[in-house]
Parts: C-alpha cells; structure tokens; sequence
C-alpha cells in the first residue's frame, strides 16, 4: 500500500479496478467532504450570519453555556475575535450575556429562544436537503454510506 501523503487526486484516466493510493485517497476524501459541507452551510435559517458567527452560535446551541474564554478555546480563535463575534450575535438577540452566580466577574453565554429557533431550522432545512439526496440513492450505496459513517466518526475520534 501505497504510504506517501502529497497532495493527489485519483487520476480522470485511471484504468478500472485502479486502487487510489492512501495520498490519492486522502485527498479525494478531503475535497468531498469539504463541498458537501459548504453545500449544507448554504442550507440555513434565514439570516445574516457569517460562517463564524453561526458556528459559534452553533458551539453555544450544543455545548454551552460558555464563558467568552471558553468559547473562544472552543472554536480555537482569540479572546478579542471571539469578543466581536459574540457582540454581533448579542445584538441580534441570538445570545444572552449574563453574570455568573459563583463569580461576578465571569460572563455567561447562553443561547436565547430566537437563537434556538433560528438553530432548530437551520437544522431542520440541512436534514431535509441532506434526506431527499440520501432517498435517492440505491439500497447498496445506502449501505456504503452506513459504514462510510462509522469509519468517518472513527476517522474525527483518532
């Protein structure tokens, strides 16, 4: 097998019955799934959301409430980005900044109902879109896609 890692991509010409290398392979699946995530992204709520914005309101929605600091750590960005960030989805009324109850000086950020709302139908269009691609594949890619899940949370848990 094949154990370079360079950027390659399988060849248009390959012959049939060609088997990527792992460098082929790799970048296949890199490409793939990076279209197939902006192609969700573009699924969402009606809104004015950058991408980092709704990610953020995103880490909240499913992991928080987050200090500034831990969000921040979270989304692996700097304090003082993360600051404006938030500025901009407290303004919207997306997210709810709050004194800690143990420590005055801590704020706490938490999603508020429009911000929930606004998640559950992002989520809602993407399951959809995603759901009506899915039905119209055959039972066996089903199954490939089945497994290809599995080696994809394996692939993000490593």
């Amino acid at each position: 097998m094949e154990s370079t890692i360079a950027p390659a991509s399988t060849p248009p010409d390959a012959p049939a019955g060609h088997r990527p290398t792992i460098a082929e392979l790799s970048h296949d699946f890199r490409v793939a799934n990076g279209r197939l995530a902006r192609r969700l992204r573009q699924e969402k709520a009606d809104n004015e959301l950058s991408a980092s914005q709704f990610s953020a309101l995103g880490s909240l929605f499913f992991n928080g409430p987050f200090t500034l600091r831990e969000l921040s750590e979270h989304e692996r960005v700097t304090p003082p980005s993360m600051s404006r960030t938030v500025g901009v989805l407290v303004s919207a009324g997306l997210v709810h900044r709050a004194g800690s109850t143990d420590d005055g000086r801590k704020i706490i950020l938490t999603v508020t109902d429009s911000g929930r709302t606004l998640m559950h139908e992002t989520r809602n269009r993407r399951d959809a879109w995603l759901a009506l691609r899915i039905a119209k594949l055959s039972p066996a890619q089903r199954t490939v896609l089945t497994e290809a899940i599995t080696v994809m949370k394996e692939l993000t848990d490593s």
